[in-house]
């Protein structure tokens, strides 16, 4: 089971973090991401990060501006979002991916398991 949790309503230029924690099995054995999408968009990816937090992955419109982390001990992943735009507003999903890998996986369709999303709106 996924819970995220930390969205809101902020201006442009604010920042966020979410929050996702993780329950009912082995942490360490799935790598995870955070996804997004928009009214009347498809489902995007925004970040990832294997199981160990040793690889990471974000997409063009959000590198160097959004930090993903995970805190295997408290079976919690984190989304830190900076200097963030109103085309970020999204409902923010954290998803699970079961497989211990070196690499991080982009493709939301890859990721099979989803909590229930987050509102992030950004006003300008």
């Amino acid at each position: 089971q996924l819970q995220a949790s930390g969205g809101g309503l902020v201006q442009a230029g604010a920042s966020l973090r979410l929050s996702c924690a993780a329950s009912g099995s082995t942490f360490t054995n799935y790598g995870m991401g955070w996804l997004r999408q928009a009214g009347g968009k498809q489902r995007e990816f925004v970040a990832g990060i294997n199981w160990s937090g040793g690889s990471t992955s974000y997409a063009d419109s959000v590198t160097g501006r959004f930090t993903i982390s995970r805190d295997n001990a408290k079976n919690t992943v984190y989304l830190q979002m900076n200097n963030l735009r109103p085309e970020d507003t999204a409902v923010y999903y954290c998803a699970a991916d079961h497989g211990v890998r070196t690499s991080v996986l982009r493709n939301p369709r890859d990721y099979g398991f989803w909590g229930q999303g987050t509102q992030v709106t950004v006003s300008s």
